[in-house]
């Protein structure tokens, strides 16, 4: 059993990841300022002896030091999220995303690990190349440049590992329809059309089961998951954005049209190897193709009343 400090538990990732430590046997207090939802995504922890909620900013650190003190391992998901929601309040993102992480380096002890949810955004504008852990990090968006700094300090500073996640997708208890998969499917179904730029800029993604199974691993596998960097995807789920949108068609009848205004402002496009993770022992087990049938069975069976996006 492992006490377990889950930042930004009540959002996209962190509401899936509760259930996996909780399933475990771990204990997990969760703390989250609720910004972006009412706390519904955790009504059905709360059954279990194991669980905790603090509504609360890791910003405060007088607050987080107090909930630090007994945690073995902390996930530190809290951040504001995308290029648009950290344009949107550039001094609320610098906060969260670096002073919060800085901060919560600052109180830990040498004993306790920190695992980090950074992201591929790190990598920047690349192109003709597979980035590897080694690829030098170049962002250029405000998100990524928050997670890049965010990250050094923490490898700089702490026993830490960082995961720098490839674009996240998929159905969770607090749902998010401005993830690129997420959209397209929300758009095929409910609008019957979809407006692309940049088709064929190409992606890796992730489904948010995954990306909780992945912090699940490096706590079972402690002395295996060294302090470091790690890009945590498949291979097997690089698509080009055209491809994604073709997927979704050969599932749903919709109006696809390419534009040639727009552009993504992290400029993603690049293939990711994860082979340095995968070496240990894990592997991704949701394809982009299970996880977009996974939506659309959801997205034809209820209609999102209120369509979660950060930005």
């Amino acid at each position: 059993m492992v006490k377990c400090l889950v930042t930004g538990g009540a959002g996209f990732v962190g509401s899936t990841l509760n259930g996996y430590l909780l399933s475990k046997g771990h204990h997990v207090t969760v703390v989250d300022n609720l910004l972006f939802n009412n706390g519904n995504s955790l009504s059905f922890y709360f059954k279990n002896p194991n669980f905790r909620f603090v509504k609360g900013n890791v910003c405060d650190k007088s607050l987080m030091k107090s909930i630090l003190k007994d945690k073995d391992i902390i996930i530190h998901l809290a951040a504001i999220v995308g290029a648009p929601a950290c344009e949107r309040n550039r001094d609320l993102a610098i906060s969260v995303n670096l002073d919060a992480t800085i901060n919560m380096c600052e109180l830990l002890s040498k004993d306790q690990r920190i695992l980090f949810a950074s992201t591929g955004s790190n990598y920047g504008a690349v192109t003709g190349d597979i980035c590897t852990e080694e690829t030098l990090l170049n962002p250029i968006s405000l998100y990524g440049e928050t997670k890049t700094d965010g990250e050094k300090w923490l490898l700089d500073h702490s026993n830490a590992v960082a995961y720098r996640f490839a674009t996240a997708f998929g159905l969770s208890p607090r749902m998010r329809l401005d993830l690129l998969i997420n959209d397209f499917v929300y758009q095929a179904i409910n609008n019957r059309y979809l407006i692309m730029f940049e088709k064929s800029f190409k992606r890796s993604f992730i489904h948010v089961d995954d990306m909780a199974r992945s912090f699940l691993f490096a706590i079972e596998n402690h002395d295996k998951v060294e302090s470091g960097a790690y890009n945590i995807g498949d291979e097997q789920n690089n698509y080009s954005k055209e491809e994604i949108a073709l997927l979704i068609k050969d599932k749903v009848d919709y109006y696809l049209h390419f534009a040639d205004v727009g552009e993504d402002k992290d400029k993603r496009n690049y293939e990711v190897s994860y082979s340095k993770f995968k070496s240990l022992g894990f592997k991704a087990e949701t394809s982009v193709e299970d996880g977009i049938d996974q939506l659309i069975k959801s997205m034809e069976a209820f209609e999102f009343i209120h369509p979660y996006r950060n930005a």
